[in-house]
């Protein structure tokens, strides 16, 4: 993406950049009617907002030029919205639609099957929120979600739970100009611990103790995952006499571990 320049038919290199004053005019001259050609202007000249924002989904394996039009819905949807009354930048404003319209269109194209129902009250959240966002320039919280859907808070958690698209482990959070902090290197493995390694070792150590015959029992039994009776099968002996070296072997390794 980062070397593509041509996106859906626009020339990416080649688009015009506003300043904020250039755009309160146009929207002033568009919210008015003076000027019917004002609002095609402030969708040219913010399509390079839509290009950043696309980079930040890169990685979930969509065209870009999907990407690119259904943030340019969002955009749009921005521009139609906009309140010139609100003191705030345009970017500030728009940016969360964008994202919000591209998080629409991946969940609605999630391999995961969420029910309509669950959908409905999902979206119905999310329009209430935005609304309450505009109103009160502040994120809302569930409860206040919820009482504007009369419907009960866990309800509201579920449905919205249900729509999240999932995450990769190897998608970045952080880039300071070196190498990427993934999603994965902020999630804790119990199993991967000093403790546990050192367990391991032991065991390891403590396996060389074990005659060949009982070593091997214990690799299938315990590390193959083999039953009884498929370990007496494999060596040819008696289930009963897998059941008594066995039963040796773990108590001589319990003597080291």
């Amino acid at each position: 993406m980062k070397n593509k320049v041509e996106i859906c038919g626009v020339n990416t290199s080649k688009l015009p950049v506003l300043k904020n004053e250039e755009m309160r005019v146009l929207f002033r001259k568009m919210q008015s009617g003076e000027e019917p050609q004002a609002r095609e202007k402030l969708i040219q000249g913010n399509l390079r907002l839509v290009l950043s924002v696309i980079k930040r989904f890169n990685n979930r394996g969509e065209y870009v030029d999907d990407l690119f039009q259904v943030g340019c819905i969002g955009l749009i949807k921005a521009i139609d919205n906009f309140d010139l009354g609100q003191n705030v930048r345009f970017s500030t404003y728009a940016v969360p639609m964008i994202i919000g319209e591209i998080r629409r269109y991946l969940r609605d194209n999630n391999p995961i099957r969420v029910s309509r129902s669950l959908r409905d009250i999902a979206y119905r959240a999310l329009q209430v929120r935005e609304k309450l966002i505009s109103n009160n320039s502040a994120e809302p919280t569930i409860v206040q979600i919820a009482e504007q859907l009369e419907l009960p808070r866990e309800e509201v958690v579920f449905a919205l739970d249900a729509i999240q698209e999932p995450l990769s482990l190897f998608e970045p959070i952080y880039n300071d100009g070196g190498d990427p902090i993934l999603v994965m290197d902020q999630i804790s493995d119990d199993k991967n611990t000093d403790e546990s390694w050192l367990e391991e070792i032991a065991i390891k150590e403590a396996m060389k103790k074990l005659n060949d015959r009982e070593n091997h029992i214990v690799k299938l039994r315990f590390f193959a995952g083999r039953t009884q009776m498929e370990v007496a099968e494999e060596i040819g002996i008696s289930q009963a006499q897998v059941s008594r070296l066995e039963k040796a072997a773990l108590k001589q390794l319990r003597k080291y571990v």
